[in-house]
């Protein structure tokens, strides 16, 4: 999703204005013309040691806002983002999410990040009737939703391309290292149901604590595992560190997109070399020209680039954009509804969500949009190497036919 942080004074005095922004907003209703301005909300970790996440977010919800103010706004109305710091906090994330639940300006939510903090918060935006966009929430199902869609790789979807690469690539047992939350709690449990499927033993799973100083007894439990899958969070990264100072040879996988964040990069070094992730289409660090990108995708990395730059990873020198372009399909595809009902009723608008198909041409994230009943946004995934040269960190693209 995204790189290490580099929390740089845009980011923050961002995420000030848009807080001052809507306390403004409470006051007068109003945007600078005579209609309402419609509030795009985000609650995500802005603080802490998954910042880097929130001001992702952030960055590219602000980027398509931006583009969508310069050509006039919705039906003439202007958009604005407020934010809400999670702090990897659940108190603070379903404080967050009753407040924007409740804030007749806010039309759109995104977030709260993490699966733990949606499923806490989710009942509170149903009952509200408050139209939400998860970017970040990689497990659960949201076809008992009507004001829920995801704009995230499925688990499932993400999980079974894995086994079935391991399953190609000979690989005879796996072990996973995961927190102990719903999102691990659900790794665990398909991974039980997929590996005996494909013959691959499932060697348990290790259950990492938020206080972990390092996962290195993890790793020394499975140091005989085929391949080791890691958590897609900050926790996932200390497996990785752990399994350099192990000295692990086998497969290192990613549970999900996660592993694109350079952090991960950052943390195990070389032994990153190799390391195998799922992720929607993530074409920057690929080596592929960049005529080549999707043509919605490129538009919005550079016009990231343009406003925040690029992190860079200070021992690696391995880099990403600061932005997180499946949270910007949320924005996206917010607008493709809005204009087909000319309302931001949230009735119409969730059905206006679930119509939408839009090709991977014209999307910020690359991927196509069509969420249907399942609101799934993403209905395919591809898998990715890490790999290291001369020239530094790139990415290829290995899924299989």
């Amino acid at each position: 999703m995204v790189g290490v942080e580099m929390r740089g004074p845009v980011g923050t005095l961002t995420a000030g204005l848009a807080v001052l922004a809507l306390t403004a907003a409470g006051c007068s209703g109003k945007a600078a013309g005579d209609k309402p301005e419609i509030q795009i909300g985000l609650i995500s970790p802005m603080s802490g040691p998954f910042a880097v996440l929130g001001i992702s977010q952030q960055n590219s919800l602000k980027v398509e806002i931006d583009r969508i103010n310069a050509a006039g706004g919705l039906d003439g109305a202007r958009l604005k983002l407020v934010v809400r710091d999670s702090g990897l906090d659940p108190g603070k994330a379903v404080q967050a999410a009753n407040e924007m639940a409740g804030n007749g300006a806010v039309k759109l939510v995104v977030g709260p990040a993490l699966t733990a903090f949606y499923d806490a918060a989710k009942g509170s935006f149903e009952k509200s009737r408050k139209p939400n966009c998860q970017p970040a929430v990689a497990t659960g199902d949201f076809s008992g939703l009507k004001y829920g869609f995801r704009s995230q790789d499925p688990f499932k979807l993400d999980a079974a391309l894995v086994v079935d690469w391991l399953k190609k690539e000979g690989v005879t047992s796996l072990g996973l290292v995961y927190e102990g939350d719903d999102t691990g709690k659900n790794t665990d449990a398909l991974m039980k149901e997929l590996l005996p499927e494909a013959g691959i033993e499932y060697l348990g799973w290790e259950t990492s604590r938020p206080d972990d100083q390092s996962h290195r007894a993890y790793v020394e439990k499975l140091k005989d595992a085929g391949a080791i899958m890691v958590s897609s969070s900050s926790s996932g990264a200390k497996t990785m560190a752990a399994a350099a100072q192990a000295g692990y040879r086998g497969k290192i996988v990613g549970a999900g997109s996660g592993m694109q964040n350079i952090a991960f990069i950052e943390a195990a070094g070389d032994a990153a070399d190799g390391a195998v992730f799922p992720a929607p289409r993530y074409q920057f660090p690929t080596r592929e020209p960049r005529a080549e990108w999707m043509p919605g995708y490129r538009r919005h990395i550079e016009a990231i680039e343009s406003a925040y730059g690029k992190n860079v990873g200070p021992k690696t020198g391995a880099t990403s954009p600061k932005g997180a372009a499946i949270a910007a399909d949320c924005v996206f595809a917010f607008e493709q509804a809005v204009k087909s009902t000319k309302s931001t009723d949230p009735n119409k608008l969730a059905a206006a969500f679930e119509a939408l198909d839009v090709p991977a041409e014209r999307t910020p994230s690359g991927n196509a949009i069509k969420p249907g009943a399942s609101h799934e946004f993403y209905h395919r995934v591809h898998l990715y190497q890490w790999s290291k040269d001369g020239k530094g960190w790139y990415t290829t693209e290995i899924t299989p036919s």
